[in-house]
């Protein structure tokens, strides 16, 4: 543990001091999350397939939190949050941003190193200048309310222009009506002020971060509904989506068969028998939407019922 330690803290420093820059060096990231085996974006973030990610908006809370509890994630739930759009679901890869109280002894060359790699604008918008499709833009932001408001209705508009989601702020917004105009935009923060950002500054991008109770890597997929939002690891999210899915059509066809009477809440509830599967496979023959799932993936669910 000592060795790993020590390698970790060598590999931070050596990266941030040889070339300091406001975005999470690539390598860092893939050190963070290198149990993802897949695609990964330009900045190192793993690059879980939108499909996939588009998927996730049909899964519950409830159902993603039980798959990664039995995988040992048991920090990655938050909730209490006030939210803009909570009819829509909030689903994306998450880019992070980590803000701290300013102080001008940091704040300062912070934003010379930013203005040698162009950027432009207070820091609170560089984050979104990264952004893509599918992306939700996720913030520490210390739970400040009050001169905590990372962003009003014009930066909301250009989250929403690049990125198609929202966001999760530890923070505050402004201009609650403008950002409520903007169709799709949905946004998960603590609360709302009239106040502009103040003695805050961004000091990361795409550094983990923690929100709450959550741990979040770049890259996690974020799921947000009305109880929350869960940040899913890259490498199980093909699981929680699958595993989910079956779940959800299992529970379609056993409350159907008891509305119909064709067998008891104990059968349903119970290990299956042969006659109950030969039951469900029929039904997912005749039943309307897709399934995403291949009839060889429902088989091996089936065989482990």
């Amino acid at each position: 543990m000592k060795k790993l330690l020590l390698l970790l803290f060598t590999l931070h420093f050596s990266l941030f001091t040889l070339k300091a820059q406001i975005q999470a060096p690539k390598e860092l990231i893939l050190f963070y999350t290198q149990e993802w085996k897949g695609e990964r974006f330009a900045d190192g973030r793993p690059k879980v397939p939108d499909e996939l990610v588009k998927r996730l908006a049909n899964v519950s809370i409830e159902e993603a939190w039980g798959i990664m509890r039995g995988e040992g994630f048991n920090n990655q739930f938050e909730g209490g949050f006030q939210i803009i759009h909570p009819e829509k679901p909030l689903v994306g890869r998450v880019l992070t941003a980590q803000y701290m109280p300013q102080r001008p002894d940091m704040e300062k060359p912070i934003k010379e190193k930013g203005k040698t790699e162009g950027r432009r604008g207070n820091t609170n918008s560089w984050p979104i200048d990264a952004l893509q499709i599918n992306d939700v833009y996720v913030a520490d932001g210390y739970g400040k309310v009050i001169d905590g408001t990372l962003i009003g209705d014009n930066l909301g508009n250009s989250i929403y222009a690049k990125s198609k989601t929202g966001v999760v702020f530890d923070a505050g917004v402004r201009d609650l009506e403008g950002l409520s105009a903007i169709d799709g935009f949905v946004s998960f923060t603590r609360g709302y002020d009239p106040s502009a950002i103040k003695d805050m500054t961004m000091t990361c991008i795409n550094c983990p971060i923690r929100i709450g109770r959550a741990s979040v890597l770049p890259g996690d997929l974020v799921l947000g509904k009305p109880e929350g939002v869960i940040f899913i690891p890259a490498h199980l999210a093909d699981k929680v989506v699958n595993t989910s899915e079956f779940i959800a059509l299992q529970d379609e066809f056993g409350h159907k068969m008891l509305r119909e009477n064709k067998y008891t809440p104990g059968e349903i509830d119970m290990k299956w028998s042969d006659a109950i599967k030969n039951s469900f496979r029929e039904h997912l023959k005749t039943r309307t939407g897709k399934v995403y799932l291949t009839p060889e993936q429902i088989e091996k669910y089936l065989a482990k019922e």
